[in-house]
């Protein structure tokens, strides 16, 4: 056997080490898995290391299309306990989800549990919102949520040490709000106006005082596409609004509301947000408690 045989096959055993060791550590914790990043990020805080917690969407994935693997399908229906969005949110995966209902997996989705308000769009009036996480308050209603499923679902956790680190998180959660009300306050009240890629910000604007004139798509979720008279009406609601700003997500193309920007007055602005998913570190958005600071900085320095 030649040198380089002799180490590809050290190196071999080596990785099938490591993949033993690393599957053992798993099984010996419960696990819990969770759909969207935003999620998966606040049950981390949750929990801390006691559990295994599973996310299935990368940051920059669009919840609304994202599909999974069948390696991760097979994570759910093992799960001791699965986390989700809901109201639709999850479309790419709805079938999975409900397959593992089916399998007697315990699920917990969260935006039912939080007060979810009805969409303000075109069409859409009689569906609820999913987007909950645009206002923190509702997040840390979620976080006492997630908090109850995994105490009642999964086996053997510390409820102190799981109740002291939500606990934690909440706190956190307000003090969030309160800077971020702060901000806003810079913001004269004609100014607090947002145009958006698609209808993600109603519980933002609910909760801190904002007005949405619409959206480039008029639709809750990135699949649909806007008509043309969908565009011309809301060219004709920036050009007559003032606003100078449009928002739009980082995971979604911005060509649409470029487009917009252009036909609505060259001073208007297309923005970056972090709506859907959390960012890469490193992006300003590596966690929820981040990503809504730097969407506040944005928003604020948008519409001043």
């Amino acid at each position: 056997m030649t040198r380089a045989a002799t180490f590809l096959l050290a190196l071999a055993a080596a990785a099938a080490m490591v993949a033993g060791c690393s599957g053992t550590a798993g099984a010996d914790r419960p696990t819990v898995v969770v759909t969207t990043n935003i999620l998966g990020d606040v049950t981390h805080n949750i929990v801390g290391d006691d559990i295994d917690v599973r996310v299935l969407m990368p940051p920059g994935a669009d919840p609304h299309s994202f599909q999974i693997s069948a390696a991760q399908a097979a994570r759910i229906e093992s799960a001791d306990l699965l986390i989700s969005n809901g109201l639709g949110l999850e479309e790419g995966i709805a079938h999975t989800v409900q397959a593992a209902r089916s399998e007697g997996v315990p699920i917990l989705e969260v935006a039912p549990q939080v007060n979810p308000i009805p969409f303000d769009t075109h069409g859409d009036s009689a569906a609820l919102d999913p987007h909950f996480w645009t206002d923190p308050d509702r997040v840390a209603a979620a976080t006492e949520s997630i908090r109850d499923a995994v105490v009642r679902h999964v086996p053997g956790v510390d409820r102190a040490a799981i109740d002291d680190r939500a606990d934690a998180y909440v706190d956190r959660i307000s003090d969030l709000t309160t800077a971020m009300t702060a901000l806003f306050d810079s913001i004269p009240a004609e100014s607090r106006r947002l145009v958006t890629n698609h209808h993600v910000f109603g519980y933002f604007a609910e909760r801190f005082g904002f007005e949405v004139i619409g959206a480039v798509v008029p639709s809750g979720t990135t699949l649909a596409s806007p008509s043309s008279a969908d565009l011309a009406e809301l060219s004709e609601a920036v050009r007559t609004s003032g606003v100078g700003a449009i928002f739009v997500d980082s995971s979604q193309p911005s060509k649409l509301a470029d487009v917009l920007a252009k036909e609505s007055g060259e001073r208007v602005e297309v923005i970056e947000l972090f709506t859907e998913s959390l960012g890469d570190a490193g992006s300003g958005a590596s966690s929820y408690l981040e990503m809504m600071e730097t969407n506040a900085t944005r928003i604020t320095e948008g519409l001043k």
